[in-house]
């Protein structure tokens, strides 16, 4: 075990990760997740949050139990390779606010950095001008860093902290099965928990094993071979380091070539599904959620597995994101396949300032 562990720290082990969520994303779409959305990270947290009522839009409500069991994946990951360790920092809220805003930019493109990849490999051009945003947003949060940003640097805390969300993350699972209700109201419709959509995105998914033990094996893979799809661009430009690399253009390859054998590669902008057309706000979308992650440390994928960990920095991340897709539907910041809302553009401008601001107001003192 130890050796299997150890690979999959390497470099071989990162072209293995790539190469299994590239397959197994567009599988899930077989299977029944939304089409080019076999695994999004923003978009799954978002129907998360409408399954447990923090939002009422009735078409993205389900509580998908793979991003409970990306974290679990790693937890156990984590604890075979004896790095589990609870930990925290420092800046709680303004990380929460960090994944909040992530999430608002995410929206308003309507995907996370995983589904940018996921898309253009399902040919959905216009996740070029989302990808060209992330870029864009994670080369400024580069220029922060070089100027010294930090939200301080982690610590040891107690083992009660590092387990909060490996425990949350299975009461999530336990609800996606038992799916309680607390009544319906005089129309008769459910008042919850938990929400579920009845038609549209939030009522596609595929069936719970098979999300599951998805979920579980990429949380497992990920955490061993540190994936991260915002990492990967930080280190090639910082450090000149293709290694966290290699695992996006694996993903890539193996998707685009999984969505050919399956029927389910189709070029264009038009048409596709879940997405819109608009490229300035696919740009200025992902713009701001790159530089909320860079500035965070990571991909909403890669906080997910470190929270897994035993890191409540991450965690609080991740909280933030669930809570800013609440905020994203309730205050209609969220686009749609007709295009950005009428606030999701002011949204996202209000939201790269904020996080500029951040990016110039947090500074590692020199010693």
């Amino acid at each position: 075990m130890k050796k299997i562990l150890g690979f999959l720290a390497s470099r071989p082990g990162i072209i293995i990760t790539g190469a299994v969520i590239g397959v197994l994303a567009p599988l899930l779409v077989y299977f029944g997740n939304p089409a080019n959305m076999g695994i999004c990270v923003a978009c799954f947290e978002r129907d998360i949050a409408g399954a447990l009522g923090l939002h009422r839009a009735a078409l993205v409500q389900n509580l998908r139990p793979e991003i409970p069991a990306f974290i679990l994946g790693s937890f156990i990951a984590a604890l075979l390779a004896k790095e589990w360790k609870a930990r925290t920092g420092s800046a709680p809220i303004v990380r929460f606010a960090l994944g909040a805003f992530s999430m608002i930019g995410a929206l308003v493109f309507l995907g996370c950095p995983w589904r940018a990849w996921l898309r253009l490999a399902g040919g959905d051009w216009n996740a070029i001008f989302g990808l060209l945003g992330l870029f864009a947003g994670i080369l400024v949060g580069i220029v922060f860093l070089k100027r010294g940003f930090s939200l301080g640097r982690n610590h040891a805390a107690p083992k009660a902290l590092g387990l909060v969300m490996p425990l949350l993350a299975a009461g999530l699972l336990v609800l996606a099965v038992v799916v309680p209700l607390f009544g319906r109201g005089a129309d008769g419709q459910a008042i919850g928990p938990i929400f579920r959509s009845e038609k549209g995105p939030g009522a596609m998914a595929a069936p719970i094993a098979i999300s599951l033990v998805a979920g579980l094996l990429i949380g497992f893979l990920a955490q061993r071979s540190r994936f991260c799809t915002v990492g990967a661009v930080r280190d090639l430009v910082l450090f000149r380091d293709p290694h966290l690399m290699l695992g996006i253009v694996t993903l890539f390859v193996f998707a685009l070539g999984t969505n050919l054998a399956l029927g389910q590669f189709k070029a264009g902008f038009a048409g596709q599904p879940v997405a819109h057309t608009d490229g300035l706000w696919n740009f200025m979308g992902m713009m701001l959620s790159g530089l909320a992650f860079t500035l965070a440390g990571g991909c909403p994928g890669r906080q997910l597995f470190l929270s897994g960990e035993g890191d409540g920095d991450a965690g609080i991340f991740v909280l933030g994101m669930i809570v800013g897709a609440g905020f994203a539907h309730n205050f209609n910041l969220a686009s749609s396949a007709t295009g950005p809302s009428p606030y999701g553009p002011a949204a996202s401008l209000v939201g790269l300032a904020v996080v500029a601001v951040i990016g110039l107001a947090f500074r590692e003192k020199s010693s």
